[in-house]
């Protein structure tokens, strides 16, 4: 059996600047119906960091790659030759009743399934059947931005097993802020290097995971076959013009703010 019973599947081939991408995420979430998965692009390099993160940790990035704080929690991601990803529960599918962690782990689950028939050595990080009580707490309200009440899922604990990978631009030195440089619990592995790794955000619309692959071949409809292991029942759906009318506008306010950008 699946993940999901049923699967909206949205290929972005348009590509957007970072605060339109996490507009549009948050925008999706507001409306959901049904689980969707949405796979999308960036005008230019970019950097995406969590919601916690200080911004005087990327600030030396600023000219060269478009930034964005986001919305779920997790440390830097750079975007550009990446394949970027959201998936979006609404909390009326039965599956948002499971837990941050159980559905992390089963997302990357299913990515591993399918590098795996590909050929590749894929592996979660260890101990991937993890409770929530081993996960650190980082619930807390974003009543600046949202006035429903609202709290980040789980972020889990970088395992020890793993040695970390010095990846990033060159230039600016390691940072353990670096996102794929410190894997975590049922993150994918490929030959000890974190290949794919996400974040979340639950609310009472439902839930918002957000993540990003790297360091594979990304050519081979890898996008395809992801979404096909998460569901047997999917449907294609391209961004309609009032959705993207409603990210404009959480864009401008939101996103694309020094206010929203420097919050910490």
């Amino acid at each position: 059996m699946k993940f999901l019973e049923r699967l909206t599947v949205c290929q972005d081939l348009t590509p957007r600047s970072a605060a339109m991408n996490m507009a549009i995420d948050e925008a999706l979430l507001q409306i959901a119906k049904v689980p969707s998965i949405r796979f999308y692009r960036w005008n230019s390099p970019a950097l995406s960091f969590g919601y916690f993160g200080r911004f005087a940790d990327v600030a030396d990035y600023a000219t060269d790659r478009d930034l964005v704080r986001r919305w779920t929690g997790g440390g830097i991601v750079f975007h550009g030759d990446d394949l970027t990803y959201s998936i979006i529960i609404p909390a009326r599918d039965a599956m948002f009743a499971e837990s941050s962690a159980f559905i992390y782990a089963a997302i990357h689950s299913a990515l591993r399934d399918v590098l795996s028939i590909q050929g590749q050595r894929a592996e979660l990080a260890p101990a991937a059947e993890v409770a929530v009580t081993d996960f650190e707490d980082s619930s807390r309200a974003d009543r600046g931005y949202n006035s429903s009440s609202c709290s980040h899922a789980p972020v889990a604990r970088p395992t020890a097993q793993w040695p970390a990978c010095h990846d990033g631009p060159q230039g600016r030195g390691y940072s353990r802020h670096l996102c794929f440089a410190n894997p975590v619990r049922a993150d994918v592995m490929i030959d000890s290097r974190k290949i794919a790794g996400a974040a979340q955000r639950r609310t009472r619309a439902g839930l918002l995971h957000q993540g990003s692959i790297q360091h594979v071949d990304l050519a081979n409809g890898l996008a395809e076959q992801f979404a096909s292991e998460l569901s047997n029942m999917r449907s294609e759906k391209s961004l309609d013009k009032s959705l993207l009318e409603r990210a404009e506008k959480i864009a401008e306010r939101k996103y694309g703010s020094n206010h929203w950008l420097k919050l910490r």
